[in-house]
């Protein structure tokens, strides 16, 4: 699984808050998708799909910006990066993997 945390840096800071958002647009998109495809509504879903789209490639670049900083291995980044593409998972992973205990 992913190495521990080192140190608390801005960087992690900004990553935890990161996933946060990521996950929440996640759900958001899923919410909005019923919206577009059986009520005709599609605006509320193209906002929210830019917003997730990029919040996902935020995500990843700070995983891999975290993943550099805290010298954890590319295993590492590829759990960070197959969380984003899950519900949920990046709820999970931030809250047991990237606080410093």
């Amino acid at each position: 699984m992913l190495e521990s945390v080192e140190k608390e840096t801005s960087t992690l800071k900004k990553f935890r808050f990161l996933s946060i958002l990521e996950g929440i647009s996640y759900i958001a998109f899923f919410i909005t998708m019923p919206l577009k495809y059986f009520m005709e509504m599609p605006m509320p879903n193209k906002i929210v799909g830019m917003s997730h789209g990029v919040l996902f490639l935020a995500y990843v670049l700070f995983a891999y910006l975290v993943t550099e900083e805290q010298k954890w291995s590319k295993k590492s980044f590829g759990i960070l990066f197959v969380a984003s593409l899950i519900p949920f998972a990046t709820f999970y992973v931030e809250r047991k993997y990237l606080r410093k205990n």
